[in-house]
């Protein structure tokens, strides 16, 4: 997965944005203000900061050791960072990425949810 691929996959998801409040390299991909993906998209190895379930976590950084480490500068128990260089599946990295966005939009409050609902 190219850098251009990544941040095309991440502004798929409905409300995503792009956002670079940590300064012009770190892209941070948003739904509805939170952040569900961190990439410095030009970094090599291309990486990017998801959050994930705390038990899947632990079993993803076993299953795919360092390719899939505790989340760089983030809370380690919520956050994977995932190195995106082809020793992963694309399909298995784009997984992840929506379950992030799912994590961060199943916490945000009800009535925000449902507006995201509509079309």
């Amino acid at each position: 997965m190219t850098p251009q691929e990544l941040r095309a996959f991440c502004l798929s998801f409905n409300a995503a944005v792009e956002d670079f409040p940590f300064g012009p390299d770190a892209s941070v991909f948003k739904v509805l203000g939170k952040m569900f993906a961190l990439s410095r998209l030009d970094a090599e190895p291309l990486t990017i900061n998801l959050k994930c379930d705390p038990e899947d976590a632990l079993r993803l950084r076993t299953e795919h050791e360092n390719l899939i480490i505790p989340g760089y500068h983030m809370n380690k128990r919520h956050w994977n960072t995932v190195t995106v260089d082809g020793g992963l599946p694309d399909r298995l990295v784009k997984e992840l990425i929506e379950d992030s966005y799912d994590l961060v939009v199943a916490g945000l409050p009800r009535a925000e949810r449902l507006r995201l609902d509509r079309p």
